[in-house]
């Protein structure tokens, strides 16, 4: 915790018009699965408020976004949090943005430079657990796009780790694939319909609706008309194995 500190009091880069502005905490983990056993790392995010208060940001003007836990950093879609704090920068609210890495805020070149261009023109700062950065000076934008680069390099060489334990699996004659809603798959491998009979029949009502009406959305409408509850069998998280 006391590693930062020396790096985040009476930072040259920080004017009185950063401090008229609001400090941004976002506090990001990639799966529900992280979210629910890595709090190590999510508590550290949150205590990224006091490096913020430590800079001489009153309590009242640390705000939190973390409505982005248990979603990747791959893309922007999907992640209100971080839209949040686009909009946020590009209103000219934010006077910096505090991310425990890079990876936390983005993993796409694309979000992260659109990011950084705002924040540029805005004149807000974006700080890590290395220190902080201005994107208007160069070597700081040199060094944040090198950041993120790294950052979406790190992520294709973990799909390209988790692509290559598959195809081991598949030579191995050992890889299961996930199933959808309405199939189990035994102990020995057979893979069975549910047993459940509700799941079934919703299943199945569903197709023949689908047949009947010609559009999946007059069957969504079908259903919720009818307060017919579509089943999913969660398969990862704190709920995996659970019926929904």
């Amino acid at each position: 915790m006391n590693s930062l500190s020396n790096d985040f009091l009476s930072h040259p880069k920080i004017t009185p018009t950063h401090y008229q502005r609001l400090a941004f905490i976002y506090v990001r983990q990639s799966t529900p699965k992280q979210v629910a056993q890595n709090q190590e790392s999510q508590q550290y995010q949150y205590r990224l408020q006091l490096r913020a208060q430590e800079l001489g940001w009153t309590v009242e003007r640390v705000r939190v976004i973390d409505s982005d836990l248990g979603f990747s950093g791959s893309e922007a879609a999907g992640r209100s949090g971080f839209q949040e704090l686009v909009a946020e920068v590009s209103l000219g609210h934010a006077g910096i943005v505090f991310g425990y890495e890079v990876s936390r805020l983005a993993r796409n070149n694309a979000d992260w430079y659109h990011l950084l261009d705002l924040a540029a023109v805005f004149g807000t700062l974006i700080a890590d657990n290395d220190g902080i950065y201005d994107p208007r000076l160069y070597n700081d934008r040199l060094l944040l796009g090198l950041k993120g680069t790294m950052s979406e390099a790190e992520l294709h060489l973990l799909r390209q780790r988790l692509d290559a334990g598959r195809m081991n699996q598949v030579k191995r004659g050992a890889y299961r694939q996930r199933l959808p809603t309405g199939y189990l798959r035994l102990p020995d491998g057979e893979v069975i319909k549910d047993p459940d009979d509700q799941v079934r029949h919703v299943i199945e009502l569903t197709f023949a609706k689908f047949e009947e009406v010609g559009s999946a959305g007059k069957v969504m409408r079908y259903l919720r008309q009818n307060g017919i509850l579509f089943p999913r069998r969660q398969s990862a998280g704190p709920q995996a194995n659970q019926l929904l």
